[in-house]
């Protein structure tokens, strides 16, 4: 039986078009996803990622735990609420989740994705028992993610005594107050927060953001909107087999200092030397743009000077109006080459691009 949120309900009274998504029955949209993307990028718009796991991290080591665990370098978290992005790596060198660390007063928030969730915890328990450290998973919580150039300011106006935390927090922040949590982060491209709550919280909040005049967004408006925004999919960009380097997340890993020896460090160090020296074999991570006839989508082969390369994700995008996509092809592809996609059997013209195609509503890749 697949699992519910505490917002289920919210979702069909809200005429949520339900499909599966990783065990859990969740919106694709609410009648129109164009109107959804389209509302995020211009106003503001609001996401159940009430599926995502909050999971607490509490012990004297619980820091050198993390150092362990994951590539980035928790040590640079300065002050309470400061956020990092990284990968959890296995000891080959793949990536078993991205995930965002919180430094807290308790210790530390780590949000792991829903899909991997089960896997993610089997992963951490065995390195939490060698750190002595108490993993809590926070499976009492609501989150909803409200994203948009207005959604600071009816976030604030749906939760008016949160306001003065919502002004002070900086990018990639996040506070609690009381059981709730407000982060300054998000999956689209905008500004915006992920408020963690008790579950029994949440549909009146979700209500409360419609009344601020927040509109429901689905997974089909998450998906393009992340796209748009380069940011990677658990699953497409990257999975257990795939390096952070062939996924374009060498920037989310700390080198330095060079004696912390994270889980995977020798496999991935001896890969970015391969790259270094020129590899003829490895693939990188790069955007694409295509203005014919068709979509491209995930798959699809992309013919290149240097070899073959394949779509990871791909789709129409709604505020750029031509076909965009995520691709890993070979490392010697530069931005602005020409290569082709295989669309339906024929090879098509694509230009490569920096990522990302669009920040703050507006085109910026180049």
């Amino acid at each position: 039986m697949a699992n519910r949120t505490p917002l289920f309900d919210a979702h069909l009274a809200a005429n949520g078009k339900i499909v599966d998504f990783a065990g859990w029955e969740m919106p694709i949209n609410y009648g129109s996803q164009i109107k959804e993307h389209e509302a995020v990028r211009t106003d503001a718009g609001m996401f159940d990622v009430s599926h995502m796991t909050a999971v607490d991290v509490r012990g004297e080591r619980a820091t050198a735990f993390f150092q362990k665990l994951i590539a980035n370098d928790v040590a640079k978290l300065g002050f309470e609420g400061k956020a990092l992005y990284s990968g959890m790596l296995n000891e080959a060198g793949g990536v078993i989740d991205d995930l965002i660390v919180y430094r807290t007063s308790w210790g530390y928030r780590v949000v792991v994705n829903a899909g991997t969730t089960d896997k993610d915890l089997a992963w951490m328990g065995k390195l939490a028992a060698e750190f002595g450290v108490t993993l809590t998973p926070r499976r009492d919580l609501a989150m909803i993610a409200v994203q948009g150039p207005n959604a600071i300011a009816k976030a604030k106006a749906a939760r008016p005594e949160a306001a003065e935390l919502i002004d002070g927090l900086g990018v990639f922040v996040g506070l609690p107050q009381g059981e709730w949590f407000f982060a300054r982060t998000g999956y689209t491209g905008e500004d915006g927060l992920e408020i963690t709550m008790p579950a029994a919280e949440a549909i009146p909040f979700w209500n409360a953001l419609i009344a601020a005049g927040v509109v429901p967004a689905g997974l089909g408006a998450r998906d393009t909107l992340r796209l748009e925004a380069g940011m990677n999919l658990y699953g497409n960009e990257m999975d257990d087999g795939v390096s952070p380097l062939a996924a374009g997340m060498a920037w989310t890993i700390a080198w330095e200092p060079a004696d912390r020896d994270f889980v995977g460090r020798s496999v991935v160090e001896a890969e970015r030397a391969e790259r270094a020296a020129g590899s003829t074999t490895r693939l990188k991570q790069v955007g694409l743009v295509y203005e014919g006839k068709g979509v491209l989508r995930g798959h699809m082969r992309v013919a290149t000077a240097a070899g073959d390369g394949e779509i990871t994700s791909g789709t129409f995008s709604p505020t750029l109006q031509v076909s965009i996509a995520m691709a890993r092809v070979p490392l010697a592809v530069k931005v602005g080459d020409a290569v082709e996609v295989d669309v339906r059997g024929t090879l098509q013209p694509a230009r490569v691009v920096k990522m990302p195609f669009v920040r703050n509503g507006k085109k910026v890749y180049e």
